[in-house]
């Protein structure tokens, strides 16, 4: 579970989102970073034993750095205002599947698979789903997975208006195809946080992500 005092210092960043107030409560954020470790540490050892593949996953690949990269953006807010976990067979710095959590004071979630793949692996995805269309069906019509996450994630900006280039209109698997990133996420009500079971109810939540996942890596490691 996460704790109050992580949750406010959460809240706290958010509206104090600077350098100088940052640096005051660098001792607050040891704390917090502290315990982030160990649920992450809590997490791994949930897992481990439900999906084999996060086996040689230690804490320092999952978890993130909470300076923000602002090179880019016109949000310059230098901190992020939430605490992610990542668990995937490719670590932080390889692309491939996995599994998500987001702790955040107002608006937390859980999921997973693979979030805007590169041009060559969302080749390599369809490529798979255009043969084994079939599997991917189960997968998404599975109860553990429909009870949680309903269905893939698909808006506007994750999915093609056309099919992609190689694919005919009649193409069973179509809506699949068109998709350009493969995720599922379901947001959670903050007080789950605090719950006592926090920790197994969010693992019942990721590991109904794994068949997705394997699907998916198994896309990617087709030569």
């Amino acid at each position: 579970m996460v704790s109050e005092s992580t949750i406010q210092f959460l809240k706290d960043l958010k509206t104090n989102n600077n350098r100088e107030w940052f640096l005051d409560n660098k001792k607050r954020y040891e704390a917090v970073k502290k315990e982030y470790y160990q649920i992450t540490a809590d997490f791994l050892d949930s897992m481990k034993p439900l999906d084999p593949a996060l086996e040689l996953l230690e804490v320092k690949n999952c978890v993130f750095r909470i300076n923000r990269d602002i090179r880019f953006s016109k949000d310059k807010s230098p901190y992020k205002t939430h605490l992610g976990i990542w668990l995937s067979t490719g670590a932080k710095n390889v692309e491939s599947a996995g599994y998500y959590l987001q702790i955040d004071a107002e608006n937390p979630f859980v999921g997973g698979g693979m979030y805007c793949p590169q041009p060559e692996q969302i080749q390599k995805i369809r490529k798979e789903i255009n043969f084994f269309y079939d599997d991917l069906v189960a997968i998404t019509s599975d109860k553990d997975f429909v009870s949680t996450y309903k269905a893939l994630n698909r808006d506007e900006n994750s999915t093609l208006k056309n099919p992609p280039r190689g694919y005919e209109k009649d193409n069973p698997a179509l809506e699949f195809l068109k998709l350009k990133s493969y995720t599922a996420t379901e947001n959670f009500s903050p007080e789950l946080l605090t719950h006592k079971d926090f920790i197994p109810l969010m693992v019942q939540k990721m590991i109904a992500l794994r068949p997705l996942n394997e699907f998916l890596n198994r896309a990617l490691e087709i030569e």
